[in-house]
């Protein structure tokens, strides 16, 4: 952060690059989770994790299945349905979350 940024001025340019974000990933439905966890080590459950858990750091309630749907722009079972796709070999939809992982890291 710059000196003439302000802690305001950062909050805002976060905000704005969460929302890309998100905005991107709910355009790229062809990108799996299981992908995202893969490559990124995080994934749409986990950036729905840490919203929730954001709101709670700062004494606002929020269910896990709201912040699932900030995230994914609609219910997640409606989402499951109309673009999870299984993996070629792997019979499972999704795989399990890593070990070990947490709010601190991945999902």
């Amino acid at each position: 952060m710059s000196d003439d940024t302000t802690t305001a001025d950062a909050t805002e340019l976060e905000a704005a690059a969460f929302r890309r974000l998100v905005k991107h990933l709910r355009e790229r439905t062809d990108v799996q989770n299981i992908d995202l966890m893969e490559l990124a080590g995080f994934c749409r459950n986990c950036l729905s994790k840490w919203y929730k858990a954001a709101a709670e750091e700062r004494g606002q309630a929020m269910d896990y299945e709201a912040a699932r749907e900030i995230v994914y722009g609609m219910p997640y079972a409606e989402w499951k349905a109309k673009y999870q796709t299984e993996r070629p070999g792997d019979g499972a939809a999704s795989g399990p979350e890593k070990p070990g992982a947490s709010l601190k890291g991945g999902g």
